[in-house]
Formats: C-alpha cells, structure tokens, sequence
C-alpha cells in the first residue's frame, strides 16, 4: 500500500528545520510567508531555495518580481513565524506586526533581529508536484551579531529552540 499525505506529513516532520519568512515587493505592496521548506544550493554561483506552494496568493507574488528577501528566525521569533503562516491575514500592512527593515539594493523587507538575510534574484523555478522551488541567487547579506543568538527549529509539528550539548 502506498504512503498517504498523512504517512508522509509525520515521517518529515522527524526532519528538524529552521524558520525562515521570504518576502517580496510587487506594485508597492509587501508580500510575506513563512517557509521551513528552505536550502542552500550552490557556492558558485550563490544559490538558495525556497518550496513554494501554488496555490497560495504568495506564489504569485514571487513569480511577478525578480527580487525577493529571506530572514532566518531567531528562537524568540515564534509569533513571528506564526503570523506569516496565517492563511487569510490581511496584505496591507501585514509587516506592520513585526520589526523591519529595507535591504539595500532593491527594498524587499527583511524582519528586525533575524539570524541571517538575504537579497535573492530569482535564477529558475521548478514545478514540483503542488510546489514550485524557486532558486535564487544571492546578491546581498548580512548576518546578525551577537553569534550567540540560537535559531528557531521546527520539529515533529512544534516549535523548538536548539539546545547545545556540553562538550564530552
């Protein structure tokens, strides 16, 4: 018998990942998701991904611009990452909620206190069952300071915080 959705949805969710909210600006109007569905794809050139999904309003979105943000959450960030993950929230000013700033060459927000950000040019996208995977270059960064600041995790359908282990 084959996996179903639901076989399928409990054996990734033993994959741990991080949180990331990816944004983009199309006709002056900010658009945001939260995505755990996020990589690093190549050193040369600098390349990322991103799973998004089609039916969603942030699919199209992505796919009229060029540009496009990705924050990685720190472990304070769960209501965060919640907010960008409601279906249904209001576009206008849905940034409002959460601190943020402008990245410098093309203006796509990147949330307050992140991990890391990133400015993306799309490279490719790549339809992938309900998904597409949209590959960007990375054309601007910057990571935060202190490097003491732990990620936000999620794991088994929860949210988590990374705990180190000592040392042996």
């Amino acid at each position: 018998m084959r996996p179903t959705p639901d076989d399928f949805r409990e054996a990734v969710s033993r994959f741990a990942t991080g949180i990331t909210v990816v944004t983009c600006v199309v006709d002056g109007v900010d658009h945001a998701m939260t995505a755990n569905a996020f990589a690093s794809v190549s050193l040369d050139p600098l390349l990322v991904l991103v799973c998004v999904e089609r039916e969603s309003r942030f699919h199209e979105a992505i796919g009229a611009t060029h540009s496009w943000g990705v924050s990685v959450l720190p472990s304070d960030a769960e209501q965060t990452s919640r907010w960008f993950a409601t279906k249904g929230r209001p576009l206008e000013g849905q940034l409002e909620r959460s601190g943020h700033h402008r990245s410098p060459r093309h203006g796509v927000a990147w949330i307050d206190g992140a991990l890391a950000a990133m400015e993306c040019h799309t490279h490719d996208i790549h339809r992938a069952g309900d998904h597409d995977i949209v590959i960007g270059e990375v054309v601007e960064l910057k990571t935060a300071v202190p490097e003491s600041l732990e990620p936000l995790l999620y794991y088994r359908r929860n949210y988590r915080s990374l705990r180190l282990r000592d040392a042996e």
